[in-house]
């Protein structure tokens, strides 16, 4: 799946209107102490200026993208209902500025971080990616994001940091999806040190140009391209660093599917469906389903994480 063609502005946005790109930095939270202190509203255009005709994402398919509509309106966050399009319905007016996110544990660095301070001072270069994205679909999505391994280095993890346990806000106010007993609220996430730390895994604050939509996971969510969708945690409030394996929410709602490493595995199938194939959103319900691919089709990036470890017991 890495390719190194070059990306173009048209393949990142469908938008015709472009903002400078001083506007870019504000509304992808490239904010410094330098002066540069606000941020643009969720919702508003991140920009797609000719800085982009040299953007090249380092790990980028080359498969075409997904439309905006398909990404923005069939998603997975119960947070907001069950059915793939109540996150559209009931996310419109979700608060997603300010933003904190706190930071504990097996760190030096641990605290109250803003949202610009969590994002810190990242170049348009380090922020276009275009990954293959699965769940019980698939969709190939031009996320705007960070190297999560680059935002975990500056809180300064020491030799205990294991893994890395992630938390969503719990608003029920806002949130009526918890307002319902479907999961363990709040939602928890969990990857090892080296998962997190590998350069695949981002941390997102946008998608096709734009800033990140609160159906989509508003302000900051997770992508690990080569697992299943649940370990994409949304609206993320924190982050720990633990020497223990974290449990996470699908383990806990039901272990017999769930298991904390949740790989793409076509050679395992789900205890109620094959991972044999795939559909991508957008195919016609006629058409033929594609080959699942190992590892989501980054197993040259990423096998070597599970080294000696049994994926059939480990899933």
């Amino acid at each position: 799946m890495k390719t190194k063609n070059k990306i173009h502005p048209w393949e990142i946005t469908s938008e015709s209107v472009y903002l400078d790109r001083r506007q870019f930095l504000l509304a992808a939270g490239l904010a410094t102490a330098a002066g540069m202190t606000s941020l643009a509203l969720p919702g508003q255009l991140m920009a797609a200026t000719g800085d982009l005709e040299s953007v090249q994402g380092p790990y980028s398919t080359d498969e075409p993208p997904n439309s905006w509509k398909d990404i923005t309106t069939y998603n997975n966050f119960y947070e907001f209902g069950t059915a793939k399009d109540d996150p559209y319905d009931n996310a419109q007016e979700f608060r997603s500025q300010p933003w904190t996110v706190k930071v504990s544990g097996e760190c030096d660095k641990p605290g109250e971080y803003h949202f610009e301070d969590i994002i810190g001072p990242h170049t348009l270069e380090d922020r276009v990616y275009r990954h293959r994205c699965v769940e019980a679909w698939s969709m190939v999505v031009p996320w705007v994001g960070i190297p999560l391994g680059d935002l975990l280095k500056r809180f300064d993890p020491n030799s205990d940091a294991k893994f890395v346990r992630f938390k969503t806000l719990h608003d029920p106010e806002q949130m009526p999806g918890q307002r319902r007993p479907v999961l363990r609220w709040p939602y928890v996430e969990g990857l090892t040190i080296a998962e997190a730390m590998h350069p695949l895994t981002l941390m997102v604050v946008g998608v096709y140009g734009k800033t990140l939509p609160n159906q989509n996971g508003a302000p900051l969510r997770l992508i690990t391209p080569w697992k299943y969708g649940f370990k994409g945690i949304k609206s993320i409030v924190e982050i720990e660093f633990t020497s223990r394996q974290p449990h996470t929410s699908w383990e806990i709602a039901n272990s017999r599917e769930y298991g904390f490493y949740a790989n793409v595995n076509p050679e395992v199938d789900h205890p109620r469906w094959s991972q044999a194939r795939e559909r991508r959103i957008g195919a016609g319900v006629f058409d033929e389903k594609q080959p699942t691919l190992m590892f989501n089709g980054y197993a040259e990036e990423v096998a070597e994480l599970y080294a000696g470890l049994d994926l059939r017991k480990n899933y």
